[in-house]
């Protein structure tokens, strides 16, 4: 008798437990992918734990194609998403919800010899092609017009990623088009364009500013775009100096698209885990308050409308 209810105890223990660790797993959401999209990820995942402590998050960087593929794999609730989604991945069954908007911008360093005379011209679409896929422009001095001479040092990103995706796209191209010296990850693409007084790579918007203060990050530089291809940054061109500008540049559709873009989560299929879904909901409701303060575009009412009915 003594012994049945000693192993009634050890089965009813077995089994608490159990449910136990199934809650919690239930309860825990994981999140890798795109660095673009990571800070304001970050600070939705902090907010959300104040109103619900049951819940845990998991979040890590790595790039577009690292949430992508985590997602498409199941080894992750929600991957983070920083370009347009291919028909190949909608094929394979994915499945996304668009959250907010930034972009990707020409970075260079604070110290480049010809910053003054890149302010007041800028450089087109065409002089960004003609550097990144062509490779036809190689010193900037030629570029600009100048007769002092300097070989450019052009970055790319060496890993698969939403930022070189869409910057190519840009200018007619894949990742895989762009020239030059390949860097891991924003932060280090920041680093390396910092460091190098006659570099030129990619950020996107919130690696190139510092949100606290609404000014570029110390040692960066944007070189600003000449969008409208007449030779010089007119006063509608010129946005750069505080993040607020860009940001109210991409939201009013004068900074173009690409490289502005829509970010995401994505997913295998619809999430099946009630907290994933409730964490979805509240990102494009509550969630969105957060947004402007993380550094990003809010999404307009109509998509947010049409993403909420995916959620069912």
């Amino acid at each position: 008798m003594k012994r049945s209810i000693i192993l009634i105890a050890i089965a009813s223990a077995i089994v608490l437990a159990g449910c136990a660790s199934r809650k919690k797993k239930d309860n825990t959401i994981t999140l890798s992918g795109a660095f673009a999209l990571y800070p304001l990820a970050v600070k939705w995942t902090e907010e959300y734990s104040k109103i619900n402590p049951e819940v845990r998050f998991n979040v890590s960087g790595g790039g577009a194609g690292k949430g992508m593929a985590d997602a498409l794999a199941g080894a992750v609730d929600l991957g983070m998403f920083s370009r347009e989604i291919s028909a190949e991945e909608k094929s394979k069954g994915v499945w996304w919800v668009g959250l907010t908007i930034d972009a990707v911008v020409p970075t260079i360093s604070s110290q480049n010899p010809y910053l003054p005379v890149l302010r007041k011209q800028g450089l087109s679409r065409t002089d960004f092609k003609a550097i990144f896929i062509d490779k036809t422009a190689v010193d900037w001095g030629e570029l600009l017009g100048q007769p002092e001479k300097a070989k450019m040092t052009i970055y790319t990103r060496s890993d698969a990623c939403g930022a070189a995706e869409t910057w190519a796209k840009y200018l007619e191209g894949h990742q895989e088009n762009l020239a030059g010296i390949g860097i891991y990850g924003d932060p280090g693409m920041a680093d390396a364009v910092a460091k190098d007084k006659l570099g030129l790579g990619f950020n996107n918007t919130i690696f190139a500013y510092d949100i606290k203060t609404g000014k570029k990050r110390p040692g960066m530089e944007i070189a600003p775009i000449d969008i409208n291809d007449n030779g010089m940054i007119d006063p509608e061109e010129d946005f750069y100096e505080t993040f607020d500008g860009v940001l109210e540049a991409i939201a009013n559709g004068i900074y173009p698209s690409p490289p502005a873009r829509e970010l995401y989560f994505v997913a295998k299929g619809k999430p099946q885990k009630q907290a994933t879904l409730d964490f979805i909901r509240w990102c494009l409701t509550e969630g969105q308050q957060y947004v402007k303060e993380a550094g990003y575009v809010p999404i307009d009412n109509e998509k947010i409308d049409s993403y909420l009915k995916k959620l069912g």
